[in-house]
């Protein structure tokens, strides 16, 4: 089943660590990297013997010609990192991840050095969202929470999200 977009959460960012059958996410190289001639970036969860897998088509990112090779890399890769965030509550989090160790689930996909993945476009039923206040704007908790796509008498839903990211304290 498909879900509608969830609807925005301002000045909070978005992660998903298990995606459902079906889903297609994207990479995209960073910047002043370009994709491989003809490459396809998109990845597609798909149901095998052994349970959920990511189909893969291989494609490397490489350096723009036009760049030179000084380009202080370090500062880039500084801001493609995803922060883990240390102060969430561990152990909810290995919870929920077993109830999702189920046959029709993928995890994150591989990292593919000098690109990042996009959150799917399309989501759908199972596909759990975790927001967390950008900072600056998470003075005021609870500063992380999450939304679920379910189906409920027929119809797709997200589950609601009990947090508002605000910089007021």
């Amino acid at each position: 089943g498909m879900c509608p977009r969830p609807p925005t959460t301002e000045f909070a960012d978005v992660t998903a660590e298990m995606y459902p059958l079906q889903t297609k996410l994207y990479y995209k190289c960073d910047p002043g990297y370009e994709r491989e001639a003809g490459a396809y970036l998109g990845i597609q969860c798909q149901s095998e013997q052994q349970g959920a897998v990511w189909k893969y088509k291989l494609f490397k990112c490489f350096a723009e010609k036009n760049l030179s090779s000084t380009a202080p890399m370090t500062e880039l890769e500084l801001t493609q990192k995803p922060e883990r965030e240390p102060r969430s509550p561990a152990p909810q989090k290995r919870e929920e991840l077993s109830e999702f160790k189920r046959k029709d689930f993928c995890g994150p996909p591989k990292t593919i050095p000098h690109a990042s993945i996009r959150l799917p476009q399309e989501h759908y039923v199972g596909q759990v969202l975790h927001f967390k206040c950008q900072t600056g704007y998470d003075k005021r908790p609870p500063t992380f929470g999450s939304r679920t796509c379910k189906e409920v008498n027929g119809k797709f839903v997200w589950t609601h999200l009990d947090m508002r990211c605000t910089n007021e304290s």
